[in-house]
């Protein structure tokens, strides 16, 4: 699993940073999406998936 972010469609609401802050947070200056782990480990798998269906912008996707 690779998680793809789109920074100019995030509208910086935080639901994946809340979801997984182990693996998304927020930028500084704008709010926007940070993958911090692109590529994360199988047991982080649904907490992803989780803040991917949570995204109000659909920003966040996941390529296998």
């Amino acid at each position: 699993m690779k998680i793809k972010a789109d920074t100019g469609v995030c509208v910086g609401a935080g639901m994946c940073a809340l979801t997984v802050p182990e693996v998304f947070d927020q930028s500084d200056d704008d709010g926007t999406v940070v993958v911090l782990d692109p590529d994360p480990p199988a047991s982080r798998e649904a907490a992803v998936r989780r803040a991917v269906q949570l995204c109000p912008s659909g920003a966040l996707s996941i390529e296998e």
